[in-house]
């Protein structure tokens, strides 16, 4: 629950830098982007915490 609550708070901070600095205006597929960086950001915390 945790890496997804992580995961959901980095695709909304890096939505907002995004906007600040005018390249979420250049992304073709937005909720392709931020929801595979918010994946990306969740598993990453995910194999940190529970990996080998």
């Amino acid at each position: 629950m945790l890496c997804v609550l992580t995961g959901v708070a980095v695709a909304v901070g890096l939505r907002v830098v995004f906007l600040q600095t005018g390249i979420d205006a250049l992304l073709s597929f937005r909720l392709f982007t931020y929801v595979a960086l918010g994946t990306l950001a969740a598993l990453a915390l995910w194999a940190l915490a529970f990996g080998p």
